[in-house]
């Protein structure tokens, strides 16, 4: 089936089983890597891509499967999301060309290290790294953060603790942050200047002052200042 010939209403009823399938399975995950992430992923992509204009079909599935397989979870295979993604697409009929672009989103959507670049080749690809961005931002992203760090065993806070600002994916996959705090400065602060389009770009700006203005407020409260 070519992508000429999957009309707009087998479209979105593809888009509505994909988005069941990923529900069931990343329900109650505790990571802040589950469904309602995905979720708000998708709404943001969508959000934005009604501004940029990409190919919807291939921003609501890459969207909806960026984070079916992290690697984080999978035993460090930066390909098994690809595997489980082509599990569930193929069956559906969808045009390889498709399947190729949400594949090399999966790749390459998520955070490898402070130094290491990320670039989407497409506009789609482009407007789904923004809205997972987006999503690690803000009162969200603190959320998020904190829950992750738990879920990793992590202290909330080590002061004196240096930063890890890795410099390649193998060295970030080896060697995260050592508590949550730090983890705003090897990851989330710099998200704000990594955005890709215009409109992500600007709905970050928000987000990272509310993430500056919490941090003050963390510190003074660990002082017991205030």
């Amino acid at each position: 089936m070519s992508n000429v010939g999957v009309n707009i209403v087998q479209k979105r009823k593809i888009i509505k089983e994909v988005a069941e399938i990923v529900r069931k399975r990343q329900t109650g995950e505790g990571s802040g890597h589950d469904w309602w992430h995905t979720y708000r992923v998708w709404q943001m992509a969508k959000q934005i891509n009604s501004k940029e204009k990409a190919d919807f079909f291939v921003v609501e599935l890459g969207a909806l499967l960026h984070d079916i397989a992290d690697w984080k979870f999978h035993k460090k295979d930066i390909n098994a999301g690809v595997k489980v993604a082509q599990q569930i697409l193929t069956p559906k009929g969808v045009p390889l060309e498709i399947m190729e672009q949400v594949g090399d989103i999966i790749t390459t959507v998520s955070f490898k290290g402070a130094g290491v670049k990320t670039p989407m080749k497409t506009l789609a690809g482009k407007i789904i790294q923004d809205a997972d961005r987006l999503d690690a931002l803000g009162a969200i992203g603190i959320a998020r953060a904190f829950a992750y760090g738990g879920h990793k065993n992590r202290p909330i806070y080590s002061p004196g603790a240096k930063t890890i600002m890795h410099q390649s994916f193998k060295h970030y996959q080896k060697t995260q942050s050592g508590n949550t705090i730090n983890h705003f400065y090897e990851k989330l602060l710099l998200l704000k200047d990594r955005m890709n389009t215009k409109t992500g770009k600007k709905m970050a700006q928000q987000r990272h002052k509310f993430m500056e203005t919490y941090l003050k407020r963390f510190y003074k409260e660990w002082e017991g200042t205030i």
